[in-house]
């Protein structure tokens, strides 16, 4: 059989307040029975960021070495260019100044002969 109500609306009113105020109380209950497992969760959340902290500046150190590792081997590198670039142009200078004195020394080698040639001519006509 049906129920008929006569539900005046302060009544549903007073019903709604009653339920919100079950279900804040229901909450409330709820959390307080949650608060020893929610603080080893915020503990444990904790620690988690704290390694994820420490791994993370573990690798931008590893990330900086290695950095300063590719910048040096660079910086050897190109001191060993370098240093070749200059003994090339050390070798190449050398090798103009001994021409140059093999040019002189053949010069005045052509010139005593042909001296001696001119002083031998002189003295046959004398």
């Amino acid at each position: 059989m049906k129920r008929i109500t006569n539900s005046e609306h302060t009544d549903r009113r007073g019903a709604a307040k009653d339920a919100k105020a079950a279900l804040v109380e229901a909450f409330r209950a709820a959390k307080e029975a949650a608060e020893p497992t929610r603080e080893a969760k915020q503990a444990e959340r904790r620690m988690i960021a704290e390694a994820r902290e420490q791994r993370r500046a573990e690798r931008e150190q590893a990330k900086l070495e290695e950095q300063n590792r590719v910048a040096a081997e660079a910086a050897a590198r190109d001191a060993a260019v370098a240093a070749a670039a200059r003994a090339e142009i050390d070798a190449r200078e050398l090798a103009d100044k001994t021409r140059i004195e093999r040019v002189l020394q053949d010069d005045a080698a052509r010139k005593a002969e042909r001296d001696r040639r001119y002083a031998n001519r002189k003295a046959r006509q004398a």
